[in-house]
């Protein structure tokens, strides 16, 4: 079998065992476009090629592959959820405070949970969410430069 990075949309939602349908193959296609995006964003996308989807559809497909194991989402602090197709390993993630783009950062010490606490309390720890604050290297240069700040819409990663 393909590897995952290679399979096509509908090919993804099979190995996770979801049925292929319009809906979530462009839900799909535009996580691959957009990784990172949240639903409202992903809506936007997919409502160019199936001009009559609704929001519900995609917060549903969105729900479904997480349930599935297809997608990942993250909630970095202040931000709405974000969903990504990663999903393959413990990686962690770099937001910028500026203009909200995301980027993906592997782990940070070996495999996962990646990191062990000072205390697990009796936890059985299998992963480990990390989220990096900072300014962009974009931001940072618009700053350095007197210049505007990008609005906060994440940049495609």
């Amino acid at each position: 079998m393909n590897p995952p990075e290679i399979l096509d949309a509908a090919a993804r939602l099979r190995a996770a065992g979801l049925r292929v349908t319009d809906s979530r193959r462009a839900v799909v296609e535009a996580l691959i476009e957009r990784p990172h995006a949240s639903a409202d964003e992903l809506f936007g996308i997919v409502a160019r090629t199936i001009p009559g989807t609704s929001l519900q559809s995609v917060y549903n497909a969105l729900s479904d592959f997480v349930d599935a194991g297809l997608a990942r989402r993250i909630e970095p602090a202040g931000r709405p959820g974000l969903f990504e197709l990663r999903v393959d390993d413990n990686h962690h993630h770099l937001v910028c405070s500026e203009c909200g783009a995301v980027q993906d950062v592997d782990c940070v010490v070996g495999d996962a949970p990646c990191l062990t606490p000072s205390d697990a309390h009796g936890y059985a720890v299998q992963v480990a969410e990390v989220t990096f604050w900072g300014v962009c290297p974009s931001c940072a240069a618009a700053r350095a430069d007197g210049g505007e700040i990008a609005a906060r819409v994440p940049a495609a990663s």
